[in-house]
């Protein structure tokens, strides 16, 4: 899972509303565990089409990306995830926090967020059962 959410590249072949990934930058750090990833993501809903840059750590050793806001229609956005492995997979905690310079888009986000993270919530799980088999137990999120 940690390797799927790491491949940012492949997220318009399966994450709705996502119409492109660029990677600027990918940096191995010094620790040989970590990687920086710098990218651009073109993201569309309806009315709205957004260009974004973010800045990535993924750490192999702690199984986190840990992503923040560059450039774009953002105040701020930070996310992260942590995978937790079990016998027959992992637990995938995943946390984000964002707020649009623009009120209209906020007040947007405010209304389908709920929707969109649940469509993209399973997008990541349909991508999972195709990469490594199906899930063995139900999934929860928060």
């Amino acid at each position: 899972m940690f390797g799927l959410v790491g491949d940012v590249e492949v997220y318009p072949a399966f994450l709705p509303w996502c119409l492109g990934v660029r990677v600027i930058e990918r940096e191995e750090q010094a620790d040989g565990v970590s990687e920086i990833l710098l990218a651009d993501m073109v993201v569309a809903f309806k009315v709205f089409r957004e260009r974004f840059r973010s800045q990535s750590t993924l750490n192999r050793d702690a199984l986190t990306v840990a992503t923040t806001f560059v450039n774009g229609p953002f105040r701020h956005l930070n996310s992260s995830w942590r995978f937790e492995p079990e016998e027959n997979g992992c637990v995938v905690h995943f946390d984000v926090d964002f707020e649009f310079r623009n009120a209209v888009l906020q007040s947007a986000a405010g209304v389908f967020f709920e929707n969109a993270f649940t469509q993209m919530h399973k997008a990541f799980i349909k991508r999972a059962e195709e990469l490594f088999g199906p899930k063995s137990s139900p999934t929860k999120h928060r």
